[in-house]
């Protein structure tokens, strides 16, 4: 191959390459696309626990909503989750969510997010 065709083949795929190099370049995620949250859900700790009353609201540069956990043998626990807030896409999306029991009992992080737009709430998949 001669070496001219060979130079515009790599100026050709540079752009590609560069992108796949770079940390963070990735495509970023057609939030609009998830699925509307609907209560309720199964926890995304698995286990057959159901989260239900799951209604994200934003106050400040915070998204909250208190929820219940329900085990499969019907003990249910009140909780309420914080998230950090990222405006993109036209909307908010919360994200690096911590939950607390509201009795102080237990608190944990979720890998569960939310993208708010218009009014409309999704859940990522």
């Amino acid at each position: 191959m001669p070496s001219s065709m060979r130079r515009g083949i790599v100026l050709a795929l540079m752009p590609v390459l560069t992108g796949l190099m770079i940390p963070g370049a990735s495509a970023q995620e057609d939030y609009g696309s998830w699925e509307i949250l609907k209560n309720p859900f199964e926890s995304t700790g698995g286990g057959g626990v159901m989260i239900d009353g799951y209604n994200p609201v934003i106050v400040g540069d915070r998204c909250v909503t208190n929820f219940t956990a329900t085990l499969p043998d019907g003990k249910v626990y009140d909780n309420v989750v914080e998230f950090e807030t990222v405006q993109v896409q036209g909307g908010t999306l919360c994200t690096n969510g911590a939950w607390r029991a509201r009795d102080g009992s237990s608190s944990g992080t979720t890998p569960f997010r939310v993208f708010i737009k218009n009014g409309v709430v999704r859940r990522s998949p």
